[in-house]
């Protein structure tokens, strides 16, 4: 019985929770970066264990159901195997574990073209937030190659990494032609990747910036773009929060931890970008913001766990709900 459960188990995860393993790692990144080694530790062993669930998953489904797979790879939010694989390799290769960094960004870069190929084929008119997944993932691969490009003296990779961040940033305008706004106030919680998008686009700019490949115009260049990007992000910011204020959204979802994660890329793109874009206000700004997204993880762990209790007979939860 337990062979039979455990496979149905894995197969039942949706591809949204892969927004879980982004939230995890991005907070073990920026947890990272600010000295915080116990914190970031137990985040990283979140985020391994839940990528390897969701790995599973995805891998019993394209062997034993070739038709869900399918559907779900039509979806934005089958992208999260990509982010979620490029997120967990950027804090490894933070780690200085650049081997496992590198394995995990071969298998983002060989998941990367089909899926991103099947989820812009099949977008509608008007998109949710989980639309700018086609910008988190491509972006993901820049701050990956980057990473490992400046820790091997790799400028061909360095330069694959820049390609990735402009194609990024021209899948953001797409995404943003798709988008509908309305999802700001209504929206269960993947609109917030409106915002993160921009924000793993100023990481990666940030790490282009820093890279010693870069002089001159090109130095130059990157620096403002990403400083543009930033400041992009935090008016997402500010117009996003002020919505959850005017338009409360507390019952949980598991397109709730798509909030988080861009809630932790704000903070640590505002970490990495102090230093080389040569902007140091960024540091303390980028530490408060990554409390706020602690605080969020926290809260949305626990909204998941409440989910999770048995509701009591004659509760309203546990009424059969009429179908409007």
């Amino acid at each position: 019985m337990r062979s039979r459960t455990a496979p149905r188990c894995w197969a039942g995860v949706e591809p949204a929770a892969g927004g879980a393993v982004m939230a995890a790692g991005i907070l073990s990144v920026g947890l990272g970066l600010t000295r915080h080694p116990v914190p970031a530790a137990a985040a990283l062993a979140v985020a391994g264990a839940l990528w390897l669930l969701l790995a599973a998953g995805f891998a019993l489904r394209l062997v034993g159901d070739r038709g869900r797979f399918r559907a779900e790879a039509d979806t934005p939010a089958a992208l999260t195997a990509v982010a979620a694989t490029t997120v967990l390799g950027a804090r490894l290769c933070q780690l200085g574990r650049t081997g496992a960094a590198t394995a995990l960004l071969v298998l983002a870069a060989l998941l990367w073209p089909g899926l991103l190929c099947s989820v812009v084929l099949h977008w509608r008119r008007r998109m949710p937030g989980a639309a700018f997944l086609v910008c988190v993932a491509t972006q993901g691969l820049a701050v990956l190659a980057c990473a490992l490009a400046t820790a091997h003296g790799l400028d061909g990779l360095a330069h694959a990494a820049l390609a990735c961040f402009c194609l990024g940033a021209a899948l953001y305008l797409l995404a943003l032609r798709h988008f509908d706004f309305r999802e700001v106030l209504r929206g269960a919680g993947d609109h917030w990747v409106a915002g993160g998008a921009l924000s793993i686009t100023a990481l990666a700019g940030a790490g282009l910036t820093g890279s010693a490949v870069w002089t001159g115009p090109a130095h130059t260049a990157l620096r403002t773009a990403t400083l543009v990007a930033l400041t992009a992000s935090l008016l997402w910011y500010a117009v996003l929060l002020a919505a959850e204020v005017r338009s409360p959204r507390t019952r949980y979802d598991v397109r709730r931890w798509s909030t988080v994660f861009p809630l932790g890329m704000t903070a640590t793109a505002c970490l990495s970008a102090a230093t080389p874009t040569e902007v140091p206000w960024l540091w303390p700004l980028g530490e408060v913001l990554l409390w706020i997204a602690v605080a969020a993880w926290l809260l949305t762990l626990a909204a998941w766990l409440l989910s999770r209790r048995p509701a009591r007979p004659g509760h309203p939860a546990a009424r059969p709900r009429t179908p409007r």
